[in-house]
């Protein structure tokens, strides 16, 4: 159940809160008050999409929260969805700002979808025009299957014409013409050929850019090794490793003569050690620098041949070998061609028998279902004034199979006696629509146990004893689960169990939009006002508080 809805710089709203109860919760005010407002902000709430203006003129965003009471079976669907319970009841708020919002369940930040996963469990919400979708028979399907419980069956069908759709793709690709696959054999197998040929290895590459690099650096590197070379005294005896030999003779002179330089001694001694080891190596590499351009040139279209290779089959050697391996798979699979095509039209056959027994199965399902469901609408359609109601709903397989099923479904009914029975859009009204689609809402409800309902408007096109009726109908509803209704009508007024006024007023410069919960009297008022419209007599207040009080004794039989 709603326990709580509080609403802050939506629309035209500054700060609203409702402490909501059990039984039929009404909300009433005069036309453009704002009473649909507060559905919109439920419904932002619950992770519907927002215009950028909801935002309240001068705010710098706009916050909607929901207190929910849970218990039983609701509690452990939530706890399956890992939503705590702690405390028998959950928060759901969203915060819009300008551009981004931020939904959360009990302060935890989620996803909009999660919202809406979340409360699909604990509150339905009728809009004003929800029930032009009645003259749509995909929903009339939806109807079906909702009252009918084949949400398992129906999941079947779905993974089952998924399979199937699979394989009739992998099927369609086998119409290929004996020339065009030919074609395709043989460009397959010159691809291969090709990079087989070009006999590739793993760092390869690497190994031929640092030669190739080496071979166009060489003269440089050879400039570069006899300057230090020069300098260390390769070729003359000026250099510095001659110099630091010279020194050290003298330097063992001196230490005969006093012993405290032996420790400089050995330090020069490593440096000869050093530059003497420098001088080998320098001369080692001097000698690898041979330059041969025939070498350099095979070097470089060898890694032109590999470039080539890389550019057309994926850009490295690793694609390249992954390119092999697929192709290989292919030309495989092209050589198998009549026996896999034999085999997946086999799996095709096979995968059409099981979408079939599973939309025979979930057919049979509708089947049974769809004259009790009919009989529960007119029953419901009865208390809603139908005074001669026949409704039926028609089963008919469709062509092919879809992801649904088979089968169409189409709700009929005639209102006048003698007449057939035929489509709801020849034939109801947008009065009747409404009486309708509370009728299946009704229904529905019982089938899922959904705690709360919501009814935006829900008396459209209605009046008089008809409007009586589906005030006692509302009722009913609520005495099992609790109901929210946005009204015009003072017969569905009269029935509430808490009352609610929505008026427009301004505050300062700014319109705004205020809810307050009623007292007797002024529910009494209330009615009154429409009653009688612009002037409210005495004659007017004594009819609703008669009104008031029949329609109290209407709840308590």
């Amino acid at each position: 159940m709603l326990l709580n809805l509080h609403v802050k710089n939506f629309a035209l709203i500054d700060e609203a809160e409702l402490d909501l109860g059990p039984g039929l919760n009404v909300l009433t005010g005069e036309t453009g008050a704002g009473k649909s407002i507060l559905i919109d902000a439920v419904n932002a709430a619950l992770g519907g999409r927002v215009r950028g203006d909801v935002i309240r003129t001068g705010a710098d965003f706009a916050y909607i929260e929901l207190v929910f009471s849970v218990e039983g079976d609701k509690k452990k669907a939530l706890e399956a969805l890992e939503v705590s319970t702690e405390y028998d009841c959950i928060l759901i708020s969203r915060k819009i700002m300008e551009n981004r919002s931020v939904h959360k369940i009990n302060d935890e930040a989620v996803t909009s979808a999660k919202v809406r996963q979340v409360t699909e469990l604990l509150l339905d919400i009728h809009g004003q025009h929800e029930h032009q979708s009645l003259l749509k028979k995909q929903k009339h399907l939806e109807i079906l299957d909702e009252y009918a419980a084949s949400g398992e069956a129906r999941d079947q069908v779905a993974a089952a014409y998924g399979a199937w759709q699979e394989c009739r793709k992998r099927l369609e690709a086998f119409q290929v013409d004996p020339e065009s696959r030919k074609r395709e054999m043989d460009f397959l197998a010159y691809e291969i050929q090709e990079i087989e040929a070009a006999a590739l290895r793993k760092g390869e590459k690497e190994e031929l850019t640092e030669r190739f690099r080496r071979f166009r650096n060489s003269r440089r590197l050879a400039e570069a090794v006899q300057a230090a070379g020069r300098e260390l005294g390769l070729q003359d005896m000026e250099g510095a490793g001659d110099q630091v030999s010279r020194a050290l003779r003298e330097l063992a002179r001196g230490v005969e003569l006093d012993g405290n330089l032996e420790d400089t001694y050995a330090q020069l001694s490593q440096v000869e050690e050093l530059l003497s080891g420098v001088c080998r190596e320098l001369e080692d590499y001097a000698e690898s620098l041979s330059f041969d351009p025939e070498e350099m040139r095979q070097v470089e279209e060898r890694l032109d041949s590999i470039q080539r290779l890389e550019e057309k089959y994926g850009g490295s050697l690793d694609a390249i070998f992954s390119s092999l391996r697929q192709k290989k798979q292919k030309l495989e699979e092209w050589n198998d061609f009549e026996v896999r095509k034999l085999e997946t039209a086999e799996e095709e056959r096979k995968k059409r028998a099981e979408l079939e027994a599973a939309s025979d199965r979930l057919s049979q399902i509708r089947r049974q279902a769809a004259e009790p469901l009919a009989a529960a609408i007119r029953q419901a359609l009865t208390d809603l004034n139908f005074l001669h109601v026949e409704f039926t709903v028609a089963l008919e397989p469709l062509p092919e199979f879809t992801r649904n099923g088979r089968d169409a479904a189409e709700f009929r009914i005639s209102t006048n006696p003698g007449e057939p029975v035929r489509p709801l859009g020849q034939v109801a009204s947008g009065g009747e629509l409404s009486r309708i689609m509370l009728a299946i809402k009704a229904l529905l409800s019982d089938k899922d146990q959904i705690p709360t309902l919501i009814f935006d408007e829900i008396d459209t096109g209605i009046s008089g004893r008809t409007a009586q009726k589906v005030s006692e109908k509302l009722n009913l509803i609520a005495r099992n689960r609790q109901v929210i209704c946005i009204t015009h009508l003072p017969q569905i007024a009269a029935m509430a169990d808490r009352h609610f006024c929505i008026e427009k007023g301004v505050s300062g410069r700014q319109t705004q939009t205020i809810v307050r919960v009623l007292n007797p009297q002024e529910e009494v008022r209330e009615l009154a006002r429409m009653l009688g419209g612009a002037e409210i007599t005495e004659t007017v207040i004594q009819s609703a508080r008669e009104m008031k009080e029949l329609a109290g004794r209407t709840k308590n039989n």
